[in-house]
This record gives C-alpha cells, structure tokens and sequence, in this order.
C-alpha cells in the first residue's frame, strides 16, 4: 500500500465527491470524444490559464479549421484537453471564442502545468475506457467506480481517526424459472405449470478502498477480466 500512496503525484484533489454522480453522466462520458478529456465531467473545480501571447484558435484538436485569434493578457477558462492541445473560452480579437489552442500560448500559477495536464489526460483517458467497458481498476476514486458499474449492492465502511477504508461489494443475480408438470384432467395432456421464480447469484465482485481510492479488486471465477489493472491514483493539482 506504501507504494501505492507515494504514487500519487503531489498537485490538490479536484474530481468530484463520492454522492455527487449521476448516471447521466456516465452517458454524457461515453457520448463525448474517446480521444478528449472534457474537464466539466472530470474536476470539480475551474482551471483558469493566462494567455501570455496571441494564438490561433482553431474548431478542431486537429487544428484544420481556423476560427479566429485569441488575444493575449487575458484570462480564459479551460474546458477540455488531449496530449496536444487544449480547449478554452475567452476573449477573441473581435469578440467571444470557444475552440482548441497550443499550449504555448498560455501560462499557470504552476509553472509545470503543460506536464501536469498530460498526466491527468493520460489517466483520464485509462479512466474513460475503463468506464465505457464497465471495469475497475486499483487506484480509481469510488466516484469512478460507481461512474462504471453503478450503486454497490452492499457497502461497508470503518471510520477512523486518519480516514475511512470498507468494501464495495457489485452481485449479480439471474432468474430461475421452477415449473411442475401436471396433467390435464379434460385432455390428459401434460403440461408445465410454473410455480415460482428465485433468484440465484450469478457472479460477484468488489472493491475495496481506502480514503475513497480502490487498493483491491476481486472478482469470481466465472466474472474475471484477466490480469489485475493498476492506474496511477487521483492526480492532485496546485492552481
């Protein structure tokens, strides 16, 4: 467990407290762009960039179609972001912009930003596709769980002076149809009557966390995705 604390890259928790998702959202990430992160649906809070010189703003991340200039010494709010670029909304040279813009033409109260948002895109987007195949993985928030497999059917929680640690525990039920066989009185024909419906457990997994971050997994045999998955904890930016 050591390792995994010191994993996490010393930047202030943004992504959103556990309770505050909804399963709309879920739809809203598999709907969007696979290859973007969009900052709305991953942070909890607004990531504002200084624009230091005049840039182009273009209405792709691919940067083909030009829109307009952005001007410099003004502050813009950061929407989305790839590995490349990043999506903002500001002030153009004749009136409001919204499109994709280089990095270079920014600055941040942290001088390392453009490397701290490659990290949070590179882990969101390990984030996404986990999400869009309902899968868990160690080092996820509990927010992201439930943003992939939905409410647990069972919870446990410890409380204790540094934190909380419990288990999550996702079962999966299918139904089972009991029939009996009788006879007809009037044609003496057999037939199934049916007599009662049970539900019996198909498979089980679950989570265990600690602080709101998975450190475990475990799944039934009959339920298993392969290998277990390890993604870097939540990224903790200083804006």
């Amino acid at each position: 467990m050591q390792i995994l604390r010191f994993a996490i890259i010393a930047i202030l928790l943004v992504l959103p407290m556990h309770g505050q998702i909804k399963r709309a959202e879920r739809k809203s990430l598999l709907d969007s762009d696979p290859n973007v992160v969009y900052l709305d649906q991953t942070l909890k809070k607004v990531i504002d960039l200084k624009v230091v010189r005049e840039a182009t703003v273009f209405s792709d991340k691919e940067g083909k179609q030009r829109l307009g200039m952005l001007k410099a010494n003004q502050t813009v709010r950061l929407e989305a972001i790839t590995d490349k670029i990043y999506r903002v909304r500001g002030q153009g040279t004749r009136d409001g912009i919204a499109g994709w813009v280089a990095p270079w033409a920014f600055s941040s109260t942290d001088p390392e930003f453009v490397e701290h948002l490659k990290l949070l895109y590179e882990r969101q987007i390990q984030i996404q596709n986990l999400i869009a195949k309902n899968q868990v993985a160690v080092g996820m928030t509990l927010d992201e769980v439930t943003l992939s497999k939905g409410n647990p059917t069972k919870t446990t929680v410890r409380k204790t002076a540094s934190g909380q640690s419990g288990r999550w525990e996702y079962i999966e039920y299918e139904e089972i149809k009991n029939y009996v066989n009788e006879v007809d009185r009037l044609t003496g024909n057999i037939y199934r009557r049916l007599v009662s419906v049970t539900r019996q457990e198909k498979s089980k997994s679950s989570v265990e966390f600690e602080n709101d971050v998975v450190v475990a997994v475990e799944e039934s045999e009959d339920h298993q995705g392969g290998n277990l998955q390890i993604i870097v904890p939540p990224l903790i930016f200083r804006w």
